[in-house]
């Protein structure tokens, strides 16, 4: 992957040490929102040896330098995803705590219209939505 999280830090020089490789690779193979217990959780299956605090460290140092993007969604969860991706939101579920993302182009276009109604230029926004899956009815 071109556009990995390991080569995003090596682009910018960061300082590679064995477990933030790791932790870059877990990250890199996530297709959630993990935050730094799940983080540490999967890190720990491929070394044994890592610890809890240096992941916080590690997630808050590429947070630091636009390697990772902090997410908070209200759970007092902070998880965290590759910055810089195309724009998108969220759905989580209420249940499940699982996190969707989309994009609605109809959407953007009614948040850029109200912004001009109001007399802004949009420079940037998030949205999340919060819900509960709908149970087919029983037939």
């Amino acid at each position: 992957m071109a556009d990995s999280i390991l080569n995003r830090c090596a682009g910018i020089g960061l300082r590679m040490t064995g477990q933030r490789k790791v932790i870059a690779m877990v990250l890199d193979q996530s297709n959630d929102h993990p935050d730094a217990e799940e983080l540490f959780a999967r890190a720990a299956k491929h070394d044994p040896n890592i610890s809890l605090a240096t992941v916080y460290r590690t997630v808050k140092t590429f947070e630091a330098r636009g390697i990772l993007e902090k997410l908070e969604f209200g759970d007092g969860r902070a998880r965290y995803e590759a910055a810089g991706r195309a724009h998108h939101d969220h759905l989580i579920d209420e249940d499940s705590g699982a996190v969707i993302e989309f994009y609605d182009p109809d959407i953007e276009a009614l948040q850029e219209k109200i912004a001009a109604k109001l007399g802004y230029e949009l420079t940037g926004h998030r949205m999340e939505l919060v819900g509960k899956k709908i149970k087919p009815s029983e037939s």
